[in-house]
């Protein structure tokens, strides 16, 4: 006898961030039922998976849902975060969304939640504890909430071959490894590596005992560029800065440098171009630390470990035999093909301002729930994939440029937006209305060099 057929508004699949978010929009502006379904046993995704060390690289301020905030909005007071507002560790995200889910997706009555379940498309799922098969039909439309396919290094081997005797990790490990090596190198200069890094040095290990493997050298964020409530102006006079600093360029690296020089971009090594770009924050302080190490590796990517060595794309690398290879080489944010968000019966959840997922999850929801047309709603959502070189700074820059101004020309889309908890740009739209003579010196400098500095950077895309 085939199973009885689940029936809802919406089946939304995965319950990471990107889903919650959606299906938290959802539920505030329709009277929308869900089916959400999931293979984690919890909400938060790739959250379940992380290092159990691991934080938001940005203020909890900007993260999670819209109806409900994340964290205490104080400032930490200690730490390389210190003086600058709270980053959530990975197990109050895994709390908050479980609180989501079970305070108030499930009480609504308008959610049905199947964790532990394994989508299999074409209506179908499973349960990955029981393997009892499912049927889940939507009415109006499938939300893939999992298109972005985040991948920490916990859930997948090394994608490199690893010789007799060589001691991996996933970053995870560095926590419950039980012998102390000689050596630790650190393979991947991306977020997760820095993190490594940066654990590292906070438990005393001595900056000469690391090595860092790192194929690209990446351009940075200043994460006290990117603070709410009164910072909120610093924010935005640090964009109209960039706007201007772009406005002048003649060449990307021209570019480049001028955004670093006015302090938006920063970089580990002022000898080294960068040519990666993925949306890593750090502090100041956090920067210094990680300068301490001086054995950075910069010969491509690795193809094998051995106890002695080090094969890469661009030569070897001698090791000491005791040491201790930590994978940090998982594409967390790879970058996906853009697709139209709205597809007939399919919706595809994506980013629609550069490296603000929830944010662009929530946006989704409201233009779903609020226009009629897919044309107009794919229009709204022009669809910004993740930078991963440096020119990416670019096209995203660009890209978030054409969207804010396509967004500008409905006053009703720009209120919510304003309204939004999770909008970078929340403090200072709440300054604006209060007048604040900051803010709105920021908006001049926006007005006078957004439009030349859209010229620049289609010009400079288009060679």
């Amino acid at each position: 006898m085939p199973p009885a057929e689940l029936v809802a508004d919406y089946v939304v699949v995965g319950s990471g961030a990107m889903g919650m978010a959606f299906t938290d929009v959802l539920l505030a502006e329709t009277d929308a039922t869900v089916i959400l379904i999931d293979r984690h046993h919890r909400p938060g995704g790739h959250w379940n998976d992380a290092y159990p060390f691991v934080r938001l690289h940005q203020p909890s301020a900007f993260y999670g849902v819209n109806s409900r905030a994340l964290g205490s909005g104080v400032k930490d007071r200690v730490g390389w975060n210190a003086g600058l507002y709270e980053l959530a560790s990975g197990a109050e995200v895994c709390a908050y969304f479980d609180q989501v889910m079970q305070q108030q997706f499930l009480p609504s009555g308008r959610v049905q939640y199947f964790p532990r379940c394994e989508w299999q498309g074409d209506g179908r799922f499973f349960s990955l504890a029981s393997g009892r098969e499912q049927r889940a039909r939507a009415r109006r439309r499938t939300v893939d909430a999992t298109y972005m396919n985040v991948v920490v290094p916990s859930v997948r081997p090394p994608p490199y071959a690893l010789g007799p005797g060589v001691r991996c990790v996933p970053i995870n490990g560095l926590a419950t490894e039980a012998r102390t090596p000689s050596r630790y190198v650190v393979v991947g200069a991306g977020k997760t590596g820095m993190d490594a890094v940066l654990w590292l040095l906070a438990n005393q290990v001595d900056p000469e005992a690391i090595a860092w493997i790192m194929p690209r050298d990446s351009w940075l964020l200043d994460r006290a560029a990117i603070q709410p409530a009164e910072l909120a102006g610093g924010l935005a006079l640090g964009v109209a800065k960039q706007m201007a600093a772009i406005a002048g360029a003649d060449s990307v690296d021209a570019l480049l440098d001028a955004v670093h020089a006015v302090g938006q971009l920063l970089r580990l090594d002022d000898s080294v171009r960068p040519t990666m770009y993925r949306c890593a924050t750090v502090t100041r302080a956090e920067l210094e630390q990680l300068r301490r190490v001086r054995n950075v590796i910069r010969l491509g990517r690795v193809k094998r470990l051995e106890r002695d060595r080090i094969e890469l794309e661009n030569g070897e690398q001698p090791c000491h035999p005791d040491t201790l290879f930590v994978d940090c080489s998982a594409d967390g944010l790879a970058r996906r093909p853009a697709v139209p968000v709205f597809a007939g019966e399919r919706i595809a959840l994506q980013s629609v301002r550069t490296c603000q997922q929830v944010f662009s999850a929530a946006f989704i929801a409201h233009v779903e729930a609020s226009y009629a047309d897919d044309a107009e709603k794919n229009a709204l959502c022009g669809v910004i994939p993740h930078p991963d070189s440096h020119v990416d700074f670019l096209r995203t820059t660009l890209a978030n440029a054409q969207n804010t101004m396509r967004w500008a020309q409905d006053p009703a889309l720009t209120a919510w937006v304003a309204r939004s908890r999770l909008d970078i740009f929340h403090a200072a739209a709440m300054a604006s209305l209060a007048g604040t003579s900051e803010i709105q010196e920021a908006q001049r400098l926006l007005l006078q060099h957004t439009g030349p500095a859209v010229a620049t950077l289609q010009r400079l895309l288009a060679q």
